[in-house]
């Protein structure tokens, strides 16, 4: 499955989780489903048959909220059955809204109170240099997180120790909870920031996945750090959705949100996919 197939999967499961659980935070998945699509596809050393093989690289989602994201990754690459997506924030379920490692294949950090992914991730990546390893380490980001202290934190120790084999990217769709980005904690000049904490720093469009490819793929041998700034829109896929602040907490309810999200959808389905798994 290539990764245009992956992030079009992504959406309609995210979707549908969302809708199916009266889940919050279908605007951050449908933002970030590019990115984790390439990362799964196409970058990322994972294998659904050893989830916790030595060698693997490590994905963390530290925006946990947009786990959806995460779930409909693992399952499409065959970490566990497609079917258990519909469990997804169901009491029981080991599919939480907030992404979770506790029995989920494939997951390694369960996250949900934003900025710790970064500082785990650091000390991943710093093991590894330690031990000799090979295996890279990828932090998924929300720009609204990054008004946290403690991202910040974990860059000036990633740029002290040579963090090479740590890449952060950062879903920029410059909305966070009830504002935009600006508005709350203004990041910008928010690139320089990071070159000024010594990142190897790359800004893509974060929905082209030859760009995101490109970045993650060509900083592999980097002596210091990467952050890849992924410049995203909030609901992407969705015109409704894009953009709109609403659709940080809210899920598409039965009728005419969720009819016609998924009506787009279908619109965009690759010609690959096939009309089962487009359900």
């Amino acid at each position: 499955m290539n990764s245009i197939e992956l992030a079009w999967r992504i959406r309609r499961h995210g979707v549908e989780m969302t809708h199916l659980s009266g889940g919050s935070h279908v605007g951050s998945i449908l933002s970030v489903a590019d990115i984790v699509a390439v990362l799964y596809a196409d970058v990322a050393n994972v294998d659904p048959s050893d989830p916790r093989k030595v060698d693997r690289d490590r994905v963390i989602l530290s925006k946990g909220h947009a786990g959806a994201s995460i779930y409909a990754a693992l399952a499409e690459k065959g970490f566990f059955e497609v079917a258990e997506l519909a469990t997804h924030y169901a009491d029981g379920s080991r599919l939480s809204g907030h992404v979770s490692h506790k029995g989920v294949p494939g997951v390694e950090l369960s996250t949900g109170s934003l900025g710790h992914g970064l500082s785990v991730g650091a000390g991943m990546a710093y093991a590894a240099k330690k031990d000799g390893k090979a295996h890279r380490v990828f932090v998924i980001l929300g720009d609204g997180e990054c008004d946290e202290g403690s991202v910040w934190e974990a860059a000036l120790v990633a740029n002290h120790y040579g963090l090479g084999n740590l890449v952060a990217i950062i879903d920029r769709n410059r909305m966070q909870s009830l504002l935009d980005t600006e508005a709350t904690i203004a990041l910008e000049p928010f690139a320089d920031k990071w070159r000024a904490f010594g990142w190897n720093t790359l800004e893509v469009d974060g929905h082209d996945h030859a760009e995101l490819r490109q970045a993650l793929h060509g900083c592999r041998g980097s002596a210091k750090p990467t952050v890849v700034i992924a410049e995203t829109t909030k609901g992407k896929g969705i015109s409704f959705m894009e953009n709109d602040i609403l659709w940080h907490y809210r899920f598409p309810h039965e009728g005419e949100e969720y009819d016609g999200a998924v009506a787009e959808l279908d619109a965009q389905r690759p010609a690959t996919t096939s009309e089962e798994a487009a359900r």
